[in-house]
């Protein structure tokens, strides 16, 4: 357990009673909460780099919506070509010079 053998672990409690004495119980349970969030945490995290390497696999996608998404789109105005085109009357186009 932790590397060490039972000799080494009772000096380590004998050391932790010397130090907490009557106190050690709020202490143990203090760290065993402690390293409970921690897991927990921890689990948390793997679990959440586990969905995200999951949702990029998939062909699944999921629609997220945001306040700005409902308001109205801006439109442009439609465009309407005039009515006549212009003609160029072959006699009076003037010819480029270079």
């Amino acid at each position: 357990m932790f590397g060490l053998n039972p000799m080494e672990l009772m000096i380590v409690g004998a050391i932790a009673v010397l130090l907490f004495g009557n106190k050690l119980p709020s202490v143990a349970r203090s760290l065993g909460k402690s390293m409970t969030e921690f897991k927990k945490g921890i689990t948390d995290i793997q679990e959440e780099v586990r969905s995200a390497g999951s949702t990029t696999r998939s062909t699944q996608q999921v629609a997220r919506y945001h306040e700005i998404d409902d308001r109205e789109e801006a439109t442009a105005p439609k465009f309407e070509p005039p009515a006549a085109e212009p003609s160029i009357d072959a006699g009076e186009a003037k010819p480029v010079e270079a």
